[in-house]
């Protein structure tokens, strides 16, 4: 029923949703800092607890991972979204260079793109005809067509500062659960709860049930979380292990 779709078809509604700018989703920037935040603190907790080490080690190391970890990857991402970015613009130098050099070879690209989507004759003319009148729509359409390129690149900034918030304020609960408790019991519960909510937070953006993306997203991190704490305890029978 037209009532359960996700926006309006009538032509006013088709109008305005088109007129109004891509959005540019940050969702992956948002989930890759927040399940990083959590399995990293995780990490350092279960450690520390698996080799039996004071509680104070815990804030320490907890907090310097934190800030330290969470600006390493917010700076990583920075810097991969502004590299796509650059090889975005690079592309479009060169199909803007092509274009005003070999138009009949750009005019060809495009027709041999859009004829392997299915297009002929005369509507095929028309089609390229159209994109070719106009030299930034030409060039854009060969970096998306010929490279595969989304048309819309993400600020660097934006997916940075994502990251890093979504880093610190998931990191922030095994880290404080545990200080609060001084037991790992309550802080594996309470990051088992943040697992889940963002494995079923991300399954709005997909089709699977969110149920299933939350236990899918709560199985890798307790996963990870195991192998710290095994890491741990076996550093702990390891070196504390008399010499024969």
């Amino acid at each position: 029923m037209a009532s359960e779709l996700e926006h309006s078809h009538t032509s006013e509604g088709i109008r305005e949703r088109l007129a109004q700018d891509p959005h540019i989703s940050y969702l992956r920037d948002w989930i890759y800092g927040g399940i990083d935040g959590v399995v990293t603190t995780l990490a350092v907790v279960a450690g520390v607890v698996g080799a039996d080490l004071p509680s104070s080690v815990v804030l320490v190391l907890g907090l310097a991972n934190l800030v330290a970890d969470g600006f390493a990857m917010a700076a990583g991402n920075y810097t991969g979204t502004q590299a796509e970015r650059d090889d975005y613009d690079r592309l479009l130098a060169i199909e803007r260079k092509h274009i005003a050099i070999v138009p009949d070879g750009e005019r060809e690209e495009i027709r041999q793109i859009f004829g392997s989507k299915g297009f002929s004759g005369d509507e095929l003319e028309r089609i390229v005809n159209v994109i070719t009148a106009d030299n930034s729509r030409w060039a854009k359409t060969m970096v998306v067509e010929e490279y595969g390129l989304a048309p819309t690149p993400k600020s660097p900034i934006l997916a940075a500062l994502s990251t890093l918030a979504a880093f610190m304020l998931c990191g922030f609960v095994p880290l404080v659960t545990y200080l609060g408790a001084r037991s790992l019991i309550p802080c594996v519960i309470a990051t088992g709860g943040v697992f889940f909510v963002i494995g079923a937070i991300k399954a709005r953006w997909s089709l699977s049930v969110w149920w299933q993306s939350g236990f899918g997203t709560l199985f890798i991190g307790m996963s990870a979380a195991a192998l710290a704490f095994g890491v741990g305890f076996g550093c702990k029978m390891l070196f504390n292990t008399p010499a024969g």
